[in-house]
């Protein structure tokens, strides 16, 4: 059981978030999942997080691993229970049918310990892979909320 410490979350994260993927909605018809809005900071000693919006216009989906091109090993977290800042690892994360999911730091979110050395500006590739849907790559910018970056309430 792995746990770690939450960060607060705005309560309109998810809808301000939700938003971001708005500009992909012409387009989602062509493919099932989409993915958006991704925040990935700078890695502090080789760890960092990442959050992603998922978007399935689809069947029900898992999202079952995930790589960045900077290298390292990809894991899923989640809340040990609705509300708690202790998080669990898990294999996979389901993706309802025509729904939206939001990773948030307290709740869904991938970890990447091992990466390679990152910094503020550097645009990485995260490749998702789904059960159904197979890989869906983004692309993120790297940042640094700590020298002006922006952080996850504002992505």
């Amino acid at each position: 059981c792995r746990r770690r410490q939450g960060r607060p979350v705005a309560a309109g994260l998810f809808a301000a978030l939700a938003f971001g993927l708005a500009g992909c909605a012409a387009s989602a018809a062509a493919a099932p999942i989409r993915a958006g809005t991704v925040y990935v900071p700078v890695p502090e000693a080789g760890t960092t997080v990442a959050y992603v919006i998922i978007r399935n216009n689809g069947t029900a989906d898992r999202l079952v691993s995930a790589r960045s091109s900077n290298g390292g090993q990809v894991i899923f977290l989640a809340p040990v229970s609705p509300g708690s800042s202790a998080m669990r690892t898990v294999s996979a994360i389901a993706v309802p049918a025509h729904s939206t999911l939001a990773m948030v730091p307290n709740g869904y979110h991938m970890e990447i310990t091992g990466i390679q050395p990152m910094r503020a500006g550097q645009d990485i590739t995260l490749t998702l892979v789904f059960a159904h849907a197979g890989p869906v790559s983004v692309v993120a910018q790297v940042t640094n909320p700590a020298t002006g970056g922006s952080t996850y309430f504002l992505n």
